[in-house]
């Protein structure tokens, strides 16, 4: 990852050099305070900047050595929407790469993350997938909580759902936000904590 190093007066003075030096706004980078030289007349703060425009390239080299380093022969795609950055992989060993129940996939995107955290210092949020796996679930997931919804809205009886992680309740919960007649409640412990579709009270 490309780095950039500036000293200032200040931190402020510094942060000007490297806006005029990279042609970028203040807004398009990370910057991180790395020390400061003092000697009897003056103090300057350095500073290291990371253009947020070459974060996006740089995680999809990440995942690719990532995947050479296991074996695998894969075509990353990237997409960019609504400020929601998603790297979907495509590969022979699809199956291989998602393992059961996603845990792998899983496990691939917290070591990317934990890569790109130690890199850049900070948190980037962005969604992994295989194929499209994540968005076929996402759609399995919404369906079955939205027929369930129906089912406790004639019934008028509670229902909870098997066990899921964050991920999954949260799809559930999103889907049923709005609904007018049940609502959702997450019960019980890591790793058995589920979802509970219940009725609203009637007015």
């Amino acid at each position: 990852m490309e780095k950039h190093k500036f000293i200032g007066k200040n931190k402020e003075e510094a942060i000007k050099q490297a806006t005029i030096a990279l042609q970028e706004l203040e807004d398009d980078l990370i910057i991180h305070e790395i020390g400061e030289q003092k000697n009897l007349f003056s103090k300057k703060i350095e500073i290291e900047v990371i253009e947020k425009r070459k974060i996006k390239p740089y995680i999809k080299e990440v995942l690719h050595f990532l995947l050479k380093e296991l074996g695998f022969d894969a075509k990353i795609e990237m997409r960019s929407s609504n400020e929601t950055l998603s790297y979907t992989i495509y590969s022979d060993h699809d199956a291989l790469l998602i393992g059961k129940n996603g845990k792998n996939l899983q496990a691939l995107l917290t070591i990317t993350n934990q890569i790109i955290k130690k890199e850049i210092g900070e948190n980037i949020k962005f969604i992994l997938d295989v194929s499209d796996y994540k968005e076929r679930k996402e759609r399995k997931i919404s369906s079955l909580a939205k027929r369930l919804a129906r089912e406790v809205k004639e019934s008028q009886v509670e229902v909870k759902m098997d066990s899921m992680n964050s991920y999954e309740r949260r799809i559930v919960h999103n889907a049923l936000t709005n609904n007018k007649y049940v609502y959702t409640e997450s019960i019980g412990e890591e790793p058995n904590r589920a979802v509970v579709i219940k009725p609203r009270p009637k007015e």
